[in-house]
């Protein structure tokens, strides 16, 4: 799987809007997965340096592709349960 585009500067995999997006540094990688992937996973990311929306995995450690893979996985069901791009109908004024 490839990066569906560039946002905020940084690849990011896309599912009806932006699904993660992820970056290297000097250090760490950073993961981010929105404020939903962090909560919904905060008791696994205990051991790693958080932020509202954001995960840094350092260099020096293993990368936890599992946990990665889950907390994609559930921001696409996430993504998945919310209405399609566009499908919003517009009212007018009557």
């Amino acid at each position: 799987m490839t990066p569906k585009t560039i946002s905020y500067g940084i690849p990011t995999f896309t599912l009806r809007g932006p699904l993660v997006h992820f970056a290297a540094f000097r250090s760490h990688i950073g993961f981010y997965p929105s404020p939903d992937g962090i909560e919904a996973f905060k008791h696994e990311l205990r051991g790693y340096r958080t932020s509202k929306g954001a995960v840094q995995f350092p260099l020096d450690r293993p990368l936890p592709l599992d946990l990665v893979g889950r907390i994609v996985r559930h921001r696409a069901a996430v993504s998945l349960s919310r209405s399609p791009a566009g499908s919003k109908r517009k009212r007018g004024k009557a």
